[in-house]
């Protein structure tokens, strides 16, 4: 043997007892692979268990159990966790340790679904906030994926606000309380609305703290109605009252605000315990009396425009928001010209003994 191939690392093999097949090892196959075996995690078929995220892409996402192989999800199961990336620790169902190829078969969604019930529960008791993806539209409302289980979202739990087209809400990820359980049927209900309204309820309290009589603040048409208009102050709403709304008559408020118009309204009122608040517009103009001739008074012939009539009179506006009463005792048909046919017959029976007209300033 040659001075070099003696001092190489082979030098020392027993080349005979290899050809006899009488190799030695320090170790026999058989102890390796249970050494090996030992290194490696120990897991049953049919039972949850812990993985790290190694890898993911658009098809699969691949988890290290510490088996013999690593185990590859689809990417689908993960749908309702849009923040998931490497390295995450997640939960997965072992449904088979070796399939046909060799390959570790793991299901998050199975893992999810075997311990969903207990969570829901829990969550309902806590007052948990939860996250789920909605899957899709069903009948009154939306299908979401919680826990691995399906939940249902009325229609009218997904906003404050009226839902106009659904489809924008399907493949989204949003937060939910659980309002309802029904423990026979396991059915689930959640909410998204019930999150909305206590984040309003806390700004309205916020709001209502710091509300003082006199105070002006911008606000934005919210819900225009016959008898007022209801102004969104950033969180929590006030009534301008129609008869705050302008110094002058107003048969309409559409006529005076349009809907989401911003605008500067005053503080009148308000009410804590009620979240009640009462807000003027009018009281930010130019009071009309100030307008008025400083020298008039009583006995003077002005003209005025009959805006509207009752039995016991009607009312006249002399200048823009100023209106006087003309009684009926003091009233002939020339005072309402044209507007002769709308007078009560009895209203007409006291024309003749009217000589002066007074008119009554109301302020």
């Amino acid at each position: 043997m040659s001075e070099e191939l003696k001092n190489s690392p082979i030098a020392d093999f027993d080349w005979d007892a290899y050809e006899k097949g009488e190799t030695k090892r320090d170790k026999s196959f058989e102890e390796l692979e249970k050494t090996y075996d030992n290194s490696l995690n120990k897991f049953q078929e049919n039972e949850v268990t812990e993985g790290t995220v190694i890898s993911i892409n658009k098809r699969e996402v691949v988890v290290n159990i510490g088996a013999k192989s690593d185990g590859i999800i689809p990417v689908s199961e993960f749908r309702y966790n849009p923040d998931l990336k490497v390295g995450d620790t997640v939960e997965v169902y072992v449904e088979n340790r070796e399939d046909k190829k060799g390959q570790l078969v793991l299901s998050h969604r199975r893992a999810r679904q075997a311990k969903s019930w207990d969570r829901v529960n829990e969550a309902l008791e806590n007052n948990e906030v939860i996250k789920g993806y909605i899957k899709c539209r069903t009948k009154g409302g939306m299908i979401v994926d919680v826990f691995g289980i399906e939940a249902f979202l009325p229609g009218s739990q997904i906003d404050v606000r009226p839902i106009r087209n659904y489809d924008d809400y399907v493949d989204k990820t949003m937060e939910f309380k659980i309002v309802k359980i029904n423990q026979d049927f396991r059915n689930v209900v959640v909410s998204h609305k019930a999150l909305i309204e206590a984040e309003l309820e806390q700004q309205k309290k916020e709001i209502m703290s710091k509300l003082e009589k006199g105070q002006v603040l911008e606000g934005t048409v919210k819900n225009i109605t016959n008898y007022g208009v209801f102004i969104d102050l950033g969180g929590v709403d006030g009534l301008i009252h129609i008869t705050d709304l302008s110094w002058g008559r107003v048969n309409n408020p559409a006529d005076i605000v349009q809907p989401e118009q911003k605008l500067n309204v005053v503080i009148l009122d308000f009410n804590e315990e009620k979240n009640r608040i009462a807000l003027g517009l009018k009281q930010l103009q130019p009071h009309p009396w100030d307008a008025l001739d400083p020298d008039l008074k009583v006995g003077d012939h002005i003209k005025g425009k009959v805006v509207v009539m009752y039995d016991y009179g009607a009312f006249v506006e002399v200048a823009p928001g100023v209106e006087g009463l003309i009684h009926v005792r003091a009233a002939d048909q020339r005072s309402l010209g044209h507007h002769r046919r709308e007078v009560p017959r009895w209203f007409e029976a006291h024309r003749q003994g009217a000589q002066l007209h007074q008119l009554r300033y109301l302020r």
